[in-house]
């Protein structure tokens, strides 16, 4: 029996999972991304996650058909990415390391796209011919399926809908440009935001009510995320409340771009903000749909959370 590996490199972590013939994952792995390392090192730690889960399996090389790799960037055909800013590579051809270290097949595809095409073939997008993923992470990605084939565009770079830019002039972002919807949307974005919003706020006090994320944080606020976010808004925070408002309105810019373009059958959203569910995708609906051209139409794409979770893009990066 042969066995595929699928990897997803983020700016992160680095998860690994070894799948059988129908693509479940039968085992799992991950471990921290090195932060500043090399293309070198960072190759040499995925080989390294790739052969422990092999050993974990009880899996020998000869029985691993091929290893997928996720990355968060654009990656030609041939394995080399051309720009990837989270992990700082450029034209770095880390398939051909990889191979060099593995003796393995390699495929590797952008990450965004790796997770769409684990959502399209087993999770939220299953059944449907159009597919528009988003990913909502350390940046933010995005990849569309038609038919059951990921639009590469001429140079394999399309998808990369978190540089869009959805208000000029605006936040700069990793790529170099102002307004992006990764400088607003992103889980990254959010955690400034709210960090620079709680510190504000405290400068206020006591004139206004202490924000309830203060006392969430810690005190720190280094430790302010979306799940605090999301805790603070059970409690009615006002000043969570005002956050979040805001976040959705600039994600919701982005997505009702993206659905006036190209009218996706389904919209997943991925990422660990789709964990709160309904929490999150309700408001970003009506807020999407006043921002629609085709709010009157008798059918309207369809705004889901992703199914699977981080398995996604192991699962979809094995894919091929």
């Amino acid at each position: 029996m042969s066995y595929r590996i699928g990897v997803d490199l983020g700016g992160t972590n680095m998860a690994a999972g070894m799948l059988d013939a129908s693509y479940q994952i039968v085992k799992f792995a991950t471990i921290k991304t090195r932060q500043g390392g090399t293309p070198e090192e960072i190759a040499d730690d995925m080989a390294a996650l790739v052969w422990n889960l092999a050993e974990d399996a009880g899996i020998t090389k000869e029985e691993i058909e091929l290893i997928g790799i996720g990355v968060p960037g654009s990656v030609t055909e041939e394995g080399v990415v051309e720009d990837a800013n989270n992990i700082n590579f450029y034209d770095v051809p880390f398939g051909a390391m990889m191979r060099e270290r593995t003796g393995i097949t390699i495929h590797m595809v952008n990450d965004a796209r790796a997770a769409a095409l684990g959502e399209y073939v087993a999770g939220a997008g299953k059944g449907s011919e159009t597919f528009q993923m988003l990913t909502i992470g350390t940046g933010v990605g995005g990849a569309l399926i038609v038919d059951g084939k990921v639009i590469a565009g001429c140079n394999g770079a399309a998808g990369e809908i978190g540089h869009m830019v959805i208000k000029q002039n605006g936040a700069k972002c990793n790529c170099g440009r102002r307004g992006c919807l990764e400088a607003y949307a992103s889980a990254g974005a959010l955690k400034e935001k709210m960090q620079r919003a709680v510190l504000e706020e405290r400068k206020k006090w006591p004139r206004r009510k202490e924000s309830v994320l203060w006392e969430l944080c810690g005190h720190r606020v280094e430790y302010l995320n979306g799940k605090t976010l999301f805790k603070a808004l059970e409690q009615e925070d006002e000043l969570a409340q005002e956050l979040f408002d805001e976040y959705i309105e600039y994600l919701a810019e982005g997505i009702a771009n993206i659905i006036n373009a190209l009218q996706p059958e389904v919209f997943c959203i991925g990422g660990g903000m789709s964990e709160q569910k309904e929490k999150l995708l309700a408001p970003l609906r009506t807020s999407v749909m006043d921002k629609i051209y085709t709010k009157h139409s008798r059918i309207q794409t369809r705004i889901v959370a992703a199914e699977l979770g981080n398995n996604a893009g192991i699962i979809g990066a094995a894919y091929k």
